[in-house]
């Protein structure tokens, strides 16, 4: 499916111009994603921007934040109007960097798009009701928050299907590296895998490619059981965690799975970093789980990526971390063990 070392981003960006965030993603990548602008406007932070539809949702412009208050009757709207196939907007106030990319890329036709979700358990462990309570342990706004993302799904890939043969989905899931925590003791990982099912296989049901991201170390097998075909992980400091489930891993692979290394890092180590270093990260990340998988396997599916978002960096830092994967990916394409 994939190129060998093919590279993509994960989301966010740290520009205030939508237009130039999407030229330094499509002059950058060769599968362009649209680009997430936290730095815009709060509503393009990881809940705010998936959230609108959401019944019960309050704003509060001024300071910021959103949250759920029961009252009214969203409930019965909602309910009415929801399908099983329904398509809802990701509106330009709440993403103007997905609205200035479609517009920049409407003359063109790719192979591949990505575009990115907020996951499930991420969203729910994320937004609070009026008792500062997380919706997630409220069973009935768990399940609405999962039909929300669903129907934003198959809106993105409905839109984005005309510019691309194939559109990708990451299910951006940062909280996955804290489930089994004290904070989230009450998040059984069966419900976290049906969640993280659902999701991927709308994804696939609209016909598009599934992935995961997930920001450092995480429950492994119950990634891998999701049903993604793509799993995004922060190589540059976490790619010990993959070496303990090779068995897992191993066999992800050969059903075809791809693994993509987010090696070039999005903290301030990008300050210490270059092409030559990174390449040298890679290649010690690469020996240690060739102890253990198989180096064809690893080698052949495989695409590149930085390890997170860079949407916490400044832009010459973002164009840095942006130019070492590019020509990370073009040194090594065409390698194989």
């Amino acid at each position: 499916m994939f190129i060998p070392f093919v590279t993509t981003g994960i989301g966010s960006l740290p520009h205030t111009d939508p237009y130039e965030a999407c030229r330094l993603v499509l002059d950058t990548f060769d599968i362009p994603f649209w680009p997430q602008l936290p730095g815009l406007s709060f509503r393009e932070f990881m809940i705010p921007q998936f959230s609108e539809g959401m019944p019960f949702l309050k704003v509060d412009e001024k300071r910021e934040t959103i949250w759920i208050e029961r009252d009214g009757d969203d409930l019965t709207r909602f309910y009415e109007t929801y399908s099983e196939d329904m398509k809802l907007t990701i509106s330009e106030t709440h993403a103007r960097g997905l609205h200035a990319f479609m517009h920049t890329v409407k003359d063109r036709h790719f192979q591949f798009l990505k575009g990115h979700v907020t996951g499930p358990l991420t969203f729910t462990l994320g937004l609070k009701d009026s008792l500062g309570r997380l919706i997630y342990f409220d069973e009935e706004l768990r399940e609405i928050a999962l039909m929300l993302l669903k129907a934003k799904i198959r809106w993105q890939i409905e839109t984005l299907k005309h510019y691309a043969d194939r559109v990708i989905i990451f299910i951006d899931e940062p909280v996955l590296s804290a489930l089994g925590t004290s904070s989230f003791i009450g998040v059984a990982p069966e419900e976290a895998l049906r969640l993280l099912r659902e999701t991927s296989d709308v994804i696939k049901d609209a016909a598009g490619i599934a992935g995961i991201h997930c920001c450092s170390k995480a429950d492994w097998p119950l990634v891998i059981s999701s049903n993604v075909s793509i799993i995004s992980f922060d190589a540059y400091d976490y790619v010990e965690t993959i070496s303990l489930y090779p068995a897992e891993f191993t066999e992800f692979l050969k059903n075809g799975g791809y693994l993509a290394w987010g090696i070039v890092p999005t903290t301030e180590a990008i300050q210490d970093e270059n092409l030559e270093s990174v390449k040298q990260r890679f290649e010690r990340g690469l020996e240690l789980l060739s102890k253990s998988m198989p180096a064809d396997l690893l080698l052949s599916q495989i695409l590149l990526t930085p390890s997170c978002g860079t949407g916490s960096r400044n832009i010459g830092e973002t164009e840095k971390i942006f130019r070492i994967v590019s020509e990370l990916g073009n040194s090594l394409k065409g390698r194989s063990a």
